[in-house]
């Protein structure tokens, strides 16, 4: 499974960050795998953000749930992740992934929150 994300390097203090993530050589709705959203800031390690299910159910960390959302459209094989009111903090580089062992990532983007 290849994966590759999409999106503005760039945004805006208090804007919302939209990033998507297509895939290729597998469903994203195929049985009991789940599509996952990582982001690394500089100097740190990695944190998770949230996945999105085969199912379309979706699951978030507490630290971010009240920002974030993850969608799908199975009509073109992608997902998308939104965080709205960022600030430069969530500068980062953001990875999707297959979250399925073995784990197969996008190359990631980086992000930087600035005015």
């Amino acid at each position: 499974v290849q994966l590759q994300e999409s999106g503005p390097g760039l945004v805006k203090p208090s804007q919302t960050l939209s990033l998507t993530c297509t895939v290729s050589g597998g469903s994203i709705s195929t049985v009991d795998y789940y599509w996952t959203w990582i982001r690394q800031p500089p100097g740190k390690g990695l944190e998770w953000i949230g996945y999105i299910a085969y199912s379309g159910g979706t699951y978030y960390n507490p630290s971010v749930m009240s920002r974030t959302s993850i969608s799908r459209d199975t009509s073109k094989n992608q997902f998308t992740l939104q965080l709205s009111s960022v600030t430069p903090e969530d500068t980062a580089v953001y990875y999707c992934a297959k979250a399925v062992s073995p784990w197969d990532w996008g190359q990631g983007i980086q992000v930087t929150v600035s005015s």
